[in-house]
């Protein structure tokens, strides 16, 4: 199976392949925004006219349970329980579902509701909500509803996103759901260091740096642990040459290797 490379924060679009956004590019919502919001902010960037549809095809929305508490003190907000962070996902993901496809939608959940809501215009085709969860009841939401999983390594390490990976395929069998429906992407911080100097350990766990064969390799290892996706950060100040050396040196080695 031929992987897809997703390049956050580059405006290329490679061999006609999907791209992701990180949180800069605000199409990764938490719960710092209530899911009402977030739904709202997602069916603009899905343009009904003919000349748009491809770009349109192209939004994944990203969502959390909000893991950093001081994005909640930023705001004002109270800092919710874990289990509040949790079901206030899961509820959001059904929010979204149904103001994207009913009228008059109507939800009452534990931490969210709606009262007979309508949300105009509605998304022209179905809108894939990937998710980035790493403890277990938040694994069993994504194996249930999500469309696609992305763990960053700094959270995810090698060693122990294989065994994520399996909670979100069981739930989603325990759901009735078939697992391949689930799209699998790591999301990687990567730099590629010019100078021939193997610098892995610049970025700690959190980071593939080092030679653009060296960062091919290790990208390409990815896929021995079931991700079929990878989503690329460039990391440094020279982020213009980063992509460019991504897209010339690392991809097609990444590319060729995976098949």
């Amino acid at each position: 199976m031929a992987w897809i490379v997703l390049l956050s924060l580059a405006v290329v679009m490679l061999a006609g392949l999907r791209y992701g956004a990180d949180s800069r590019d605000g199409l990764d919502w938490r719960t710092t925004a209530g899911p009402t919001l977030r739904q709202q902010a997602a069916p603009p960037f899905e343009p009904r006219a003919s000349g748009l549809a491809r770009r349109a095809s192209r939004l994944i929305l990203g969502l959390g349970g909000g893991y950093s508490d001081e994005e909640f003190r930023a705001f004002g907000l109270g800092v919710p329980s874990p289990r509040d962070k949790v079901d206030g996902m899961e509820e959001a993901i059904r929010i979204a579902r149904g103001l994207w496809s009913e009228r008059g939608f109507t939800f009452s959940g534990r931490l969210y509701r709606t009262d007979r809501a309508d949300l105009e215009p509605k998304p022209a085709r179905r809108i894939p909500i990937w998710l980035g969860t790493y403890g277990p009841r938040a694994l069993a939401v994504t194996g249930r509803l999500a469309d696609g999983w992305i763990p960053s390594l700094g959270f995810a390490p090698p060693e122990q996103v294989a065994g994520m990976r399996d909670r979100v395929l069981d739930a989603a069998r325990e759901a009735g759901r078939d697992p391949t429906e689930i799209t699998c992407a790591y999301n990687v911080e990567v730099r590629v260091d010019q100078s021939g100097a193997d610098r892995s350990a610049d970025g700690g766990s959190s980071m593939v740096a080092g030679p653009a064969d060296e960062v091919a390799r290790r990208l390409a290892g990815f896929a021995g642990l079931g991700f079929t996706a990878v989503n690329l950060i460039p990391a440094g100040p020279d982020r213009d040459e980063q992509v460019a050396l991504l897209a010339a040196e690392v991809l097609p080695a990444v590319r060729a290797a995976t098949g």
